[in-house]
């Protein structure tokens, strides 16, 4: 008798058991729970067993060369000094003073109230730049600034990189017409911390193999690799080196270790070159973190010119890190932000002698003002 197209498929396949059949293999070819997630969502649980652990508090008492404090909210205000106290942070140095009435105000809600404790800089305005008089008009401001209690100034990113003259054209940091400012800082013995450019990935495509590509992602807009709006990364960088060399009577501070924290010979090049020209480790830290030899022979040999600094007064945990790659010799934790480390740090386990000159001796032969009293003779 013929086999009716039923009977075809319980031959063919066994029944209702062909189903089971299906069903585990089309488990079997499906990710199992947690295989698959995000960059973001990916946060391991190390397994490793090392001595070493948080540090808390500085070995010694430090100054932050780089901070920011936006607004002066009293009770904010106390509460930031307790937790000054806390991690042994001698000074924070709030970068974002302004200039005029706003410096005034940012002075008082600090050192108003704590004087020794807080050091603040001045901003400048370039918006009128490339207008007859802008240069002097500047450098006027600045001095105004400096008598009215502004100890340094701080120069932010726009520099090269998003600020247009008054004709739309982009400024670059040697420009001459800014020479009148630059000359008043050395004038007013006070240091000019300037933060040019970003780190060279971001000028990098944007692909798997780009170191930063998780910040990439998580903001969009740090992407310089576009080049019709951004000169490319060598050439910021050197608009900002011909501005020291330009200027050899002012002191200034080259933020971020100057981007060059990955590549640590090219940096220790140009310290060689400019002995005005200081480094400071604000946000950086994890190229120093990741290369504990190179890290430590380079902190060694020029511990004269790098300043503590962290950028950011929160995650306060951070400051944590910082003082566990600096000072102990642990291996492989966590950094405090993902996004500018998904590797490990090790310790470079600095000397006394240098620990003292990054937390403090480097900002009191640089900064004027400073209570020496806060700190070992």
């Amino acid at each position: 008798m013929p086999l009716t197209s039923r009977s075809n498929a319980s031959t063919l396949f066994g029944g209702p058991s062909w189903l089971l059949l299906a069903a585990l293999l089309l488990a079997a070819a499906l990710p199992a729970a947690g295989q698959e997630m995000t960059v973001e969502a990916y946060e391991p649980r190390s397994t490793l067993k090392v001595p070493g652990g948080p540090v808390t508090r500085a070995k010694f008492p430090f100054v932050d060369a780089h901070g920011h404090l936006r607004g002066g909210d009293p009770a904010r205000i106390d509460q930031m000094v307790k937790e000054m106290d806390k991690m042994n942070m001698a000074v924070f140095v709030n970068l974002s003073g302004g200039s005029g009435e706003r410096l005034k105000a940012n002075l008082a809600a600090t050192k108003g109230r704590y004087p020794n404790r807080f050091v603040v800089y001045a901003n400048v305005d370039f918006s009128g730049i490339g207008e007859p008089g802008w240069g002097e008009a500047a450098a006027a401001q600045l001095e105004a600034d400096f008598h009215a209690g502004a100890q340094g100034l701080k120069i932010y990113k726009n520099l090269s990189m998003f600020q247009t003259d008054v004709d739309g054209n982009r400024v670059a940091a040697d420009d001459r017409r800014i020479d009148p400012v630059w000359a008043m800082a050395g004038e007013l013995g006070i240091p000019v911390l300037i933060h040019v450019g970003e780190p060279s990935p971001f000028w990098d495509p944007w692909d798997k193999h780009n170191e930063r590509w998780l910040e990439l992602k998580m903001f969009p807009n740090r992407r310089r690799d576009d080049a019709t709006r951004f000169a490319p990364f060598d050439q910021t960088m050197e608009e900002q080196h011909n501005l020291f060399r330009n200027h050899p009577n002012t002191t200034f501070i080259n933020a971020h270790l100057g981007w060059f924290g990955n590549d640590l010979g090219r940096l220790g090049k140009l310290l060689d070159e400019l002995p005005n020209v200081y480094t400071e480790l604000g946000a950086v830290l994890a190229e120093l973190g990741r290369q504990p030899i190179t890290g430590a022979a380079f902190m060694e040999k020029y511990q004269d010119r790098v300043l503590m600094g962290k950028d950011s007064w929160d995650p306060i945990w951070g400051y944590h890190v910082y003082f566990r790659v600096l000072e102990t010799r642990d291996e492989y934790f966590d950094y405090y932000r993902k996004r500018h480390a998904h590797w490990k740090m090790y310790g470079l386990g600095l000397s006394d002698e240098v620990l003292e000159k990054v937390y403090f001796r480097n900002a009191l032969k640089i900064i004027p003002g400073l209570d020496r009293s806060l700190f070992p003779e």
